[in-house]
């Protein structure tokens, strides 16, 4: 379900000639990366560029991801992000769900927002849905390659009681 609802999204993404684009950014000084702990991981992940790469399968050019350097040292570390549920199998306790960075109807599969504000989790244990942000501690993957996926993944990931 996850993989069918990114395939749509990015479907829409491509069709509208990718023009969702993060500013691109350099190496961060030591001043920046004490910022940076301070600032929402949301903003961080913003941080990419695209690059068109023909798709053999789907036959036409599709966006991929270029993470920045900030991003890249995330990925495989233990991050905490705060966002939104979006249920992908009804309302009720999930252990794969999408997280965004906005609510339901703001979210990047409504149309009001990038694929950068947007990851799919794997839970160890069912997170019951909320309306309400919540606050979830796991590893965090990059993927630039499998456009059934969402670029960013939340694995291991378990829900913090604030």
């Amino acid at each position: 379900m996850i993989r069918t609802l990114y395939t749509i999204a990015l479907l829409g993404l491509v069709t509208f000639g990718g023009s969702l684009q993060a500013q691109n950014a350099s190496a961060p000084t030591i001043k920046e990366e004490k910022v940076e702990k301070k600032t929402s991981l949301w903003k961080t992940l913003t941080k990419i560029t695209y690059k068109k790469k023909f798709d053999n399968l789907m036959g036409f050019k599709i966006d991929i991801p270029v993470f920045s350097d900030q991003i890249k040292k995330l990925d495989g570390q233990t991050v905490e992000v705060k966002g939104y549920i979006i249920p992908v199998e009804g309302y009720k306790s999930h252990k794969e769900f999408i997280l965004s960075a906005f609510p339901y109807n703001m979210c990047f599969f409504c149309g009001g927002a990038g694929p950068e504000t947007v990851m799919e989790v794997e839970a160890i244990e069912g997170v019951e849905y909320s309306a309400e942000q919540v606050r979830l501690r796991g590893k965090l993957q990059l993927n630039a390659e499998d456009i059934n996926r969402l670029m960013y993944i939340l694995v291991d990931a378990e829900l913090i009681d604030e």
